[in-house]
C-alpha cells in the first residue's frame, strides 16, 4: 500500500474514495485490465485510421472499406468498451460485498462481448454503418459481440444499484463522491431504457444506417451524461490526491452532480412526448446535450482552476501526472464544448466537438489511474514518462481536435478517407495536416499510458 503525507491531510482526503480489498477490489481490478485491453486493440486501429486520413500518407491506403471497418471497431473499443469498463472499475470500488457472483458475470460478459467485438473484422463480418454512438458491422458475429457485451453492462449497473455504498447521513467531501457515481448509475440504467423503448418504437419500414442512428439516438444522448458525471468525481479526486483540493462544499457539490444528472429526466419526456425519429424526437435529444452537458461540468471547472495556477511545492511523478491529466481533460472538456456551439453540417467540425468531450474523460481516467495502481496491489508509478504522458498524449489530442475544427470550418466532410475528402486548398490540408500530427502524437502518448500501466501491473521477478 503506497503512503502519501498529502493522504494525511483531512480537506484532501475528503473527496477522495477508499480502495477497498476483497472481492470488490479483484472485480475492480478485472475491469481495469478489460479498460486497458480495450484501448490496446482499439489503438492498433487507431494508427490506420489516422494515416489514411493524413496529407501525404492517405495515398497508400486505398482500402476505403477498411477504413470504415476499423472505424467502427475503434470508435466501439475505445470509447464505448473503454469508457463503461472504467465506469465498472469505479462502481466495483463503490460497491458492498454482496452478490458478488453477479459482479464476475457482469465482467465475463463483458470481456466476452468485446473480444467478440475485436475478432469480428477478422471472421468476415463487413458492411460498416458509420451511425452516431455506437457504429456497427452489419454482421450476425458482431452483433452477437454487442449484445453479450450489453448484457454485461446491465448486470453491473444493476448491481452497481443495489449494492454501491451508502452516502451516509453525514454529507461529507467521499460521500458527494459516491453520490456522484450514484446518479451515473442512475442515468445509465435510463439510457438502457431508452434504447429498448427505441428499438420498440421503431418507426416500420426503418432500415440501413438510419434504423441504428434512431436505435442508439436517444440511449447514446442520455449515456453521455454518465459519462460526465463520472469524470466530475474523477476530477475531485484528481484535485484531492494531486494536493490541489477545492474548498468546496460536500453539499454543494451532492447538488451540482445532482444538477448534472437533471437533463437525463429529459429523455423521459422526449419518450413519453414524441415518437421515435420524429423530427421533435431528435432536436430534443440534441439540445439536451448541446444546453445540458456542461451544467455541472463548468461551475466544477472554474472552482478548480487554482490547479492551472499553483500546487505542491513538492509534488511525486504520480502526483505531476494527476495533476497535467487533471488540467488536460478540463481545457479538452472546454474546448470540445465550444466547438459543439460552432457545428453547421455534417464536417468534421462535429467530431472535433465529441473526441474534445471523450478524450477530456479519457485523460480524466489515465490519470487516475495512476492512483489506483499502487492501491490496489501493485507497483507505483514513477519516471519521466509518468510524468509527461499526460502532457504528450493532451497536446496531442488537443492539436488533433483544433485541426478538425479548422478543417470543419473550410467544410473538409466527417467519416471520409483519401481523395474522399476533397483536399483541394492549402486551409484545408493544414488543418488535415494538424489533425494527423496531433493524432501521431496523442497515439505517442496513449502507448506511453500502456507501457506505464503495464510496467506496474507486470508481476516481479522474484
Amino acid at each position: 500500500m503506497n503512503t502519501d503525507p498529502l493522504e494525511n491531510n483531512p480537506l484532501i482526503d475528503s473527496y477522495t474514495l477508499d480502495v477497498p480489498g476483497g472481492g470488490a477490489g479483484r472485480l475492480a481490478i478485472g475491469w481495469l485490465s478489460l479498460a486497458v485491453g480495450s484501448l490496446v486493440v482499439g489503438g492498433l486501429f487507431t494508427i490506420l485510421i489516422v494515416l489514411s486520413r493524413t496529407p501525404g500518407i492517405q495515398e497508400v491506403f486505398p482500402w476505403v472499406d477498411f477504413f470504415h471497418t476499423a472505424l467502427v471497431v475503434h470508435v466501439d473499443l475505445t470509447v464505448l468498451v473503454w469508457f463503461l469498463s472504467f465506469a465498472g472499475l469505479l462502481w466495483s470500488l463503490n460497491s458492498r460485498d454482496d452478490c458478488v457472483p453477479c459482479g464476475w458475470a457482469a465482467l465475463i460478459l463483458a470481456v466476452a462481448g468485446a473480444a467478440i467485438l475485436s475478432l469480428s473484422p477478422f471472421l468476415g463480418a463487413g458492411g460498416p454503418f458509420m451511425n452516431n454512438y455506437v457504429p456497427v458491422l452489419q454482421d450476425p458475429i458482431f452483433f452477437i459481440g454487442l449484445g453479450i457485451f450489453g448484457l454485461g453492462f446491465t448486470l453491473l449497473v444493476l448491481r452497481g444499484l443495489l449494492f454501491s455504498v451508502p452516502v451516509g447521513r453525514v454529507i461529507s467531501g467521499s460521500g458527494a463522491l459516491r453520490f456522484g457515481l450514484y446518479t451515473g448509475l442512475l442515468v445509465a440504467l435510463l439510457s438502457i431504457l431508452a434504447l429498448l423503448a427505441s428499438y420498440f418504437g421503431m418507426p416500420e419500414g426503418t432500415e440501413g444506417s438510419h434504423y441504428y442512428e434512431l436505435l442508439f439516438w436517444g440511449g447514446g444522448h442520455t449515456l453521455q451524461i454518465t459519462h460526465t458525471q463520472v469524470m466530475l468525481v474523477v476530477w475531485l479526486w484528481l484535485a484531492a490526491v494531486c494536493g490541489t483540493a477545492p474548498s468546496l462544499s460536500p453539499r454543494v457539490t451532492l447538488l451540482l452532480f445532482a444538477l448534472g444528472a437533471l437533463p437525463a429526466l429529459v429523455t423521459l419526456y422526449i419518450y413519453f412526448a414524441f415518437d421515435v425519429g420524429s423530427p421533435f424526437h431528435l432536436l430534443g435529444f440534441t439540445l439536451q446535450m448541446q444546453y445540458g452537458g456542461g451544467l455541472a461540468a463548468l461551475p466544477l471547472a472554474l472552482v478548480l482552476l487554482p490547479i492551472f495556477l499553483k500546487g505542491p511545492k513538492t509534488a511525486t511523478d504520480q502526483q505531476r501526472a494527476e495533476r497535467s491529466a487533471l488540467q488536460f481533460s478540463i481545457i479538452l472538456f472546454g474546448v470540445g464544448g465550444i466547438i459543439g456551439f460552432m457545428i453547421s453540417g455534417s464536417n468534421v467540425t462535429v467530431p472535433a466537438h465529441y473526441h474534445g468531450s471523450i478524450v477530456a474523460v479519457t485523460l480524466a481516467y489515465m490519470g487516475i489511474t495512476y492512483h489506483l495502481l499502487p492501491r490496489l496491489g501493485f507497483r507505483e508509478p514513477v519516471g519521466r514518462m509518468v510524468r509527461f504522458q499526460p502532457i504528450i498524449y493532451g497536446l496531442g489530442q488537443l492539436f488533433h481536435v483544433l485541426g478538425l475544427a479548422w478543417s470543419g470550418g473550410y467544410g473538409v466532410q466527417r467519416k471520409t478517407a483519401g481523395a474522399a475528402q476533397g483536399l483541394e486548398s492549402i486551409e484545408k490540408i493544414a488543418g488535415m495536416g494538424l489533425m494527423g500530427l496531433g493524432g501521431l502524437i496523442a497515439i505517442i502518448g496513449g502507448i506511453l499510458y500502456l507501457v506505464i500501466v503495464f510496467k506496474c501491473m507486470w508481476p516481479e521477478k522474484r
